[in-house]
């Protein structure tokens, strides 16, 4: 075995991919042994309930994995009819993807999860994603790629939902005011976008550090500063240049005809009926994408993007444009994929949304960003894939 502190970073990096997938592999050849022994009925042979209870046992697995371990197996594997015909797995994609290592358990486990709500031809693209992301990115893009393919369908006849009710139980505890609240996706959206700002880590500094605040901290001090705030209503914070704004993107000609829903930034749906009592208020600004008279485009006069041409990056990318990454566009920075330093102007079509992390990996890391025809394209370190192919965010176009 070679001493690893001889190798370099990208030699341990590829030696850690090449690993899990011989990993993955090995894991594909237990599946099928699990599989045979559920098609041999050896639980009742061996005088146990199941093959769960033999595998915890065997392998000391607890229950929970031992049945997930069945289940994915069986998924996998090959039926052999009572006349002898041989069947192909329930999920044949998933099955080929597995035994080449490019899938893991876990994997399996998310794309059997979303292919229940999704067609039989839909698992080329689905398994095709799950092949370059993390299990909880393919969830996400199974429930928008779900969306996407269904929306036109008719509306299941079942009696109307209740419309939503909100909540809010305040409770004083050992001098501390316990607040618990359950509100409807549009009172949801507002509030978050209202603390959102506010919740921000405070910046670096020489006499206070970092600020070392947990999410749930900085969310409670968020809230306080909000009731100082609402108790000078004219003082309200702004965010991404522009004073608390409520985003919501749809087609002009869905708005008009009142059909159709619209997508906050948060990625939830808001029928149309809401959208259009939701546009007779104020701070609700209508975009019509490529009206001229946005600034989509102020040259090298500044460095900073404007609230308007946030907004359209917001129309385009839905979020961090990071492959596999689902961040709402609050969550994001307009980056200059030509950085300004090196001439890059600043405008629509040399800027892109990123989350705080993947705003850092772009800048510090082996990954690239280009725009090609309009969209934001990714392409990853060589370490990752040889070939660099190019990579988007699926999760926000689905398609």
């Amino acid at each position: 075995m070679s001493d690893t502190r001889l190798l370099s970073t990208d030699e341990l990096l590829r030696g850690i991919v090449d690993g899990v997938t011989e990993i993955r592999i090995r894991e594909h050849s237990v599946m099928q042994k699990i599989a045979e022994l559920d098609r041999r009925g050896v639980a009742a042979e061996l005088g146990y309930k199941d093959l769960p209870h033999v595998l915890r046992h065997a392998v000391r697995w607890d229950r929970k994995t031992a049945r997930k371990w069945v289940t994915h197996a069986a998924l996998l594997s090959r039926e052999i009819t009572p006349t002898g015909s041989v069947l192909a797995p329930a999920l044949p994609v998933v099955a080929e993807a597995a035994a080449e290592g490019a899938l893991s358990v876990e994997h399996v486990g998310v794309v059997a999860e979303v292919m229940k709500a999704l067609p039989a031809e839909a698992e080329e693209p689905v398994v095709g994603f799950a092949r370059e992301h993390e299990p909880s990115a393919v969830r996400a893009f199974g429930k928008e790629l779900a969306y996407r393919l269904f929306q036109n369908d008719p509306e299941p006849r079942d009696a109307e939902p209740a419309p939503p009710v909100n909540q809010h139980v305040m409770r004083w505890k050992n001098g501390y005011l316990e607040i618990w609240a359950k509100l409807d996706t549009i009172t949801g959206a507002k509030y978050e976008a209202l603390l959102d700002p506010l919740a921000k880590p405070r910046p670096t500094t020489a006499d206070e550090g970092p600020d070392l605040r947990s999410r749930a901290e900085r969310e409670g001090d968020a809230l306080a500063d909000l009731v100082d705030l609402m108790l000078r209503a004219d003082q309200l914070p702004e965010h991404g240049g522009e004073p608390v704004t409520l985003t919501l993107t749809m087609r002009y000609d869905d708005l008009a005809d009142q059909v159709g829903q619209a997508m906050l930034d948060n990625r939830e749906r808001v029928p149309a009926d809401q959208v259009r009592q939701l546009a007779c208020n104020a701070g609700i600004i209508p975009m019509v994408m490529g009206a001229k008279s946005q600034p989509l485009n102020v040259g090298r006069k500044s460095r900073t993007f404007t609230a308007g041409m946030r907004r359209a990056l917001v129309a385009r990318d839905h979020g961090c444009a990071f492959p596999g990454c689902g961040r709402p566009p609050k969550h994001c920075d307009a980056h200059h994929i030509h950085h300004w330093a090196d001439g890059g102007d600043t405008s629509v079509d040399n800027g892109v949304l990123l989350c705080r992390h993947h705003h850092r990996l772009i800048h510090h890391s082996g990954w690239t960003v280009t725009m090609v025809q309009g969209i934001p394209v990714f392409y990853p370190p060589r370490w990752l894939d040889p070939l660099r192919k190019p990579r988007r965010n699926l999760i926000h176009t689905a398609a």
